[in-house]
């Protein structure tokens, strides 16, 4: 079955002077201040769509490197993923950088990498983004 899930942004003003309430609508876990020297500056208490895309990034990268070992008989004990998106103010999102150290046992490092590059290719996100450029390093604990 199909999921679908919410979330909506309030925007008062101008690009360079206004500002924006991110809504996550359909878990309810909050409000999120946006604006652009958030995006382009210092994030100074604020988010940005980088930093919101790096969290879904990450998070579904995670859950598709944890299925795809599991799937492969070497399920994972601890995967820390970290998603760097970086962004050019008047250029735009210019690459996705994935890094992640795993904790699997009964696994190698060759072993680890090929399964990360999977999960890279085929998670949906990743997917949804062909249009960035998307690196990876992985490694094991």
């Amino acid at each position: 079955m199909a999921t679908t899930r919410t979330a909506h942004t309030t925007w008062d003003g101008n690009l360079l002077e206004g500002k924006g309430v991110v809504v996550m609508d359909s878990s309810g876990i909050g409000e999120f201040p946006v604006s652009w020297p958030s995006r382009a500056e210092q994030a100074n208490g604020k988010t940005s769509p980088e930093e919101l895309i790096a969290g879904a990034h990450s998070s579904c990268f995670s859950m598709a490197l944890s299925h795809g070992l599991a799937q492969a008989g070497t399920p994972p004990t601890r995967l820390e993923t970290k998603a760097d998106v970086t962004f050019q103010p008047g250029t735009g999102i210019t690459g996705i950088h994935l890094t992640v150290v795993g904790t699997v046992p009964g696994l190698d490092e060759a072993g680890f990498v090929k399964a990360a590059e999977d999960a890279k290719a085929n998670c949906p996100v990743s997917q949804a983004l062909t249009g960035t450029t998307i690196t990876l390093t992985a490694s094991l604990a």
